[in-house]
């Protein structure tokens, strides 16, 4: 009765295979588009920022940078793109500017920070293993350090979140996963019929289907790894390429980036020493897995641009 039952249900996929495999594929596909399409009911409501049971807004001088910006890189639907104070350390982004919902930039609040007053950071309560970080301290001090940016490295930050919109990142994103399981399923098809494994029996054709997933599976981890970091590199020469202040200001995040994440690693023990590298990379979470691109090489591609700026000016220097 079992095996009746799934030679039924083969007969089924193989007779519906077509427009089962096309509408797995727009599956995923509006999976991993959905929050980009909504942002402000899906991205927003997870990374708003809230202040007093209220959700947080945005100082009138960080509007004013982010309209710089805004117009640093190009844009000209500036309307498209809405900034929002969110929750954590550094800028993230979701939506597409040539949808009706546009894209949101969300701007934490230690952007807010001007000089030495500490403001977006002092004044905030930040918890790690269950303890207040006591900002007079040593750790806490470095921490704030890690956290205070100049307005260069601020700028630099909010233009890679918009370029990395602009260049419609999420849409590519969004068709890794439709893409690699077309191409499994193309293959696996095309391969059983040339090694005649149809008129074989079941098992085997179950084997190698176990196989091809197992395959295809490993085939999208690499995929998805690689577009992301393409992606991450992408977005940062973008970036660093407006002026040669962005580029600066790029090395700077980055810096400050990594040592944010040293310190971390100390004040967090040994869950810090499992999260972060002892040069401030973050370690992935599965061996074969490295979502993105690691910092010290996102820094070392703005210092090559900033030396390729600073060779090419002494080279104009000498010509006249």
């Amino acid at each position: 009765m079992a095996n009746a039952f799934l030679w039924r249900i083969t007969a089924c996929i193989q007779k519906y295979r077509s427009g089962l495999l096309a509408a797995s594929c727009a599956g995923l596909f509006g999976a991993n588009i959905s929050y980009h399409v909504f942002p402000k009911e899906t991205f927003q409501t997870v990374y708003q920022s809230w202040s007093k049971s209220e959700p947080a807004e945005l100082s009138r001088k960080l509007h004013d940078v982010f309209q710089e910006v805004l117009k640093d890189t190009g844009v000209k639907s500036a309307e498209k793109y809405t900034a929002f104070a969110a929750f954590g350390f550094h800028p993230v982004s979701a939506g597409m500017p040539w949808l009706p919902s546009g894209s949101l930039v969300g701007i934490p609040a230690n952007f807010s920070n001007q000089g030495d007053d500490g403001e977006g950071i002092v004044n905030r309560t930040v918890m790690l293993n269950g303890k207040v970080v006591d900002w007079d301290s040593k750790d806490g001090a470095a921490l704030r350090d890690a956290l205070s940016l100049s307005e260069e490295a601020k700028k630099f930050a909010l233009a890679r979140e918009i370029v990395y919109a602009k260049d419609h990142s999420p849409l590519i994103h969004a068709t890794v996963a439709p893409f690699c399981l077309f191409g499994t399923c193309l293959s696996g098809v095309a391969i059983k019929q040339l090694l005649g494994l149809y008129s074989g029996p079941l098992l085997l054709r179950g084997f190698f289907n176990l196989a091809g997933m197992t395959v295809g599976l490993v085939g999208y981890f690499f995929t998805y790894d690689a577009i992301n970091q393409w992606l991450d590199y992408k977005s940062d020469k973008t970036a660093a390429t407006i002026s040669k202040d962005y580029a600066e200001g790029g090395v700077e995040f980055y810096n400050k980036m990594l040592a944010r994440n040293r310190t971390l690693r100390h004040l967090m023990g040994k869950q810090g020493e499992e999260m972060y590298a002892a040069s401030g990379n973050l370690f992935p979470r599965y061996w074969f897995r490295l979502k993105h691109a690691p910092y010290t090489s996102r820094r070392d591609l703005i210092v090559n641009i900033v030396k390729a700026n600073e060779a090419h000016g002494c080279t104009s220097s000498s010509a006249l």
